[in-house]
């Protein structure tokens, strides 16, 4: 029997210190365990991705530093062999390298074969293939080392195998999807198992900027039967038994049960919206709160990613804010226990429009004063995180953003778009969630059921709602997912029952609101397509997917 200990590690970008202090802690934890083999995610020691990081040659002579200092560390951990990942420096090239050290010497070094360039990765922009197996003996067991990417391919499994490899070790920085769990699962079956090997997935875990990593590492057997896995979106040390080359686990209670579609998104957005508070060494965090879903939503999972006392709600009526919108703005912010202050904007508008008013005589109101109110609050917003060194969360999902129903420099201001990659629709599944939790554990929900069934409206003219402007989030939130998402076209979208006028007044404003998107906050990713890594469409841009070019004027949308 060898027991194999899966260190499920939450690491930070550029941390060399705190990455291999968390990495021999892990080691320490294993071999009390009684694990003779460590196995740490892809770029343990730098954190993933390190980006242009990789570009300077000091980070990577200080990788290289670290690395052998982490190897002296282990020596005092004895019978146990740990599978460092790391950069990986030679002769003017760079590898995605892991490194295999026992007793504090390096037993073993493997190059990253497959190097992925779609979606949020560019690898070949910093690293060069490698792929040479690389092969070690622990009790009379052969393990071989494989790096992400390879496994969702067939080549470096299969030369794993040739080279005599009885149980396959896969290190990852996985990025988070909804679901990718399955996918996960389901290519080390076919990749993998279907040679014979069994295999340990073991995945990062932690926000870095708009990248979620959840972890949920896990074993497969040689018949691909998950026989263990770690849980999601936090930190663990998996500890499996391998029994021969075949593979099992002691125990059921080492698989982590599944989670929902949004028990995987909630989560998610709040381990990304805690790290990136913490790893970047704000104090707390600061949200604008309207009354409105979007805003109570957002509040919700910074209360809970950071605790309520590090949480402040501002809430900024205008003339045109309704009472209720107070009120269901004031009894949120009171259920989740955060700050609630309140500033009227009312004489700052005043004031902005009277010194307006010699530019702007004899021109009727419009949008222009819409967008102030909006500029107004960014305003505040920014000189209360200047004050109190709290970051802006804003607060616009990825219907808005999609369409440009937002303001720049308004409510687009903040470090961190929370739910930027939530439409609509989920917004609101996600919202009766946290309700359904709150109780659970309370009896009392903390969203007010009003937020989620009033119309939604920005509250800038009197009488607004957000249809005013826009298709139905339903409709809405079907076209964008189908373009966005999956890449259907105009043609797609009508087979699919919406009307070619909405489908290319969608469409028009997608494309138009690219400059506001280049500019916002970075948001967390939990689709499959996000607005930021792997959506980079020129600002200055002549293609026009519409059969009806030219039948919408040229305007700059909604709101700008």
């Amino acid at each position: 029997m060898i027991q194999v200990a899966i260190a499920q590690i939450n690491s930070k970008v550029g941390d060399l210190d705190g990455n291999a202090e968390r990495i021999l802690h892990a080691a320490r934890r294993a071999h009390e365990q009684g694990a003779a083999l460590v196995v740490t995610p892809e770029l343990s020691l730098t954190g993933y991705p390190p980006e242009d990081l990789l570009l300077r040659p000091a980070f990577l002579a200080a990788c290289e530093r670290k690395l052998h200092e982490l190897c002296e560390a282990l020596k005092e951990i004895p019978d146990i062999t740990v599978v460092v990942g790391h950069p990986r420096a030679r002769e003017q090239h760079i590898f995605n390298a892991a490194t295999v050290i026992r007793y504090g010497k390096v037993i073993g070094n493997y190059g990253k074969l497959e190097l992925p360039n779609y979606a949020v990765f560019d690898e070949q922009r910093y690293f060069v293939p490698d792929g040479a197996p690389c092969l070690f003996d622990i009790h009379g067991v052969r393990f071989a080392v494989n790096i992400c990417e390879d496994v969702w391919a067939a080549r470096a499994p299969a030369m794993a195998k040739a080279a005599g490899a009885k149980v396959l070790l896969a290190i990852n920085a996985s990025p988070f999807h909804i679901d990718k769990m399955r996918d996960r699962v389901d290519v080390l079956r076919r990749n993998v198992c279907k040679l014979g090997l069994p295999v340990v997935f073991c995945n990062l875990v932690g926000g870095q900027d708009e990248l979620i990593f959840d972890g949920g590492s896990f074993a497969l057997d040689a018949q691909g039967d998950i026989i263990a896995r770690a849980r999601q979106f936090e930190e663990d040390l998996l500890v499996v038994d391998f029994f021969g080359v075949a593979g099992g686990a002691q125990t059921e209670h080492l698989v982590a049960p599944d989670l929902s579609t949004e028990q995987q998104a909630y989560q998610a957005l709040v381990l990304g919206t805690r790290d990136y508070v913490r790893k970047n060494g704000f104090s707390g965090a600061v949200v604008g709160l309207s009354g409105g879903v979007d805003s109570a939503l957002t509040l919700a999972i910074a209360a809970d990613a950071l605790g309520p006392a590090q949480v402040r709600a501002v809430m900024m009526p205008s003339p045109y804010t309704a009472a209720i919108s107070i009120e269901d703005a004031t009894a949120c912010a009171a259920a989740l226990g955060v700050r609630f202050d309140v500033i009227d904007i009312a004489p700052l508008f005043d004031d902005f429009r009277a010194s307006l008013g010699p530019v702007f005589e004899g021109l009727p109101e419009d949008i222009t004063e819409e967008n102030l109110q909006a500029r107004i609050r960014g305003s505040l917003l920014m000189a209360i995180s200047n004050k109190t060194s709290s970051l802006v969360l804003s607060t616009g999902n990825k219907s808005e953003v999609a369409v440009g129903y937002c303001t720049l420099y308004g409510d687009m201001v903040g470090g961190l778009a929370v739910i930027k990659d939530l439409y609509k629709g989920m917004v609101y599944r996600l919202c009766h969630e946290r309700n359904r939790l709150a109780l659970s554990a309370t009896g009392r929900t903390v969203i007010p059921e009003r937020i989620l069934t009033r119309a939604p409206s920005a509250e800038l003219r009197h009488g607004q709602t957000d249809q005013d402007s826009l298709p139905p989030y339903d409709a809405l939130d079907d076209m964008l997912q189908r373009f966005i998402e999956h890449g259907e076209t105009r043609a797609d979208l009508i087979a699919a029952g919406h009307h070619p006028h909405e489908v290319d007044r969608v469409l028009r404003l997608v494309r138009l609101s690219e400059y506001k998107r280049r500019q916002g906050a970075p948001g967390i990713r939990i689709t499959r397509r996000a607005f930021g890594r792997d959506w980079r469409y020129p600002l200055t841009n002549g293609f026009v997917e519409t059969a009806s070019a030219g039948s919408f004027s040229s305007d700059r949308g909604d709101a700008s």
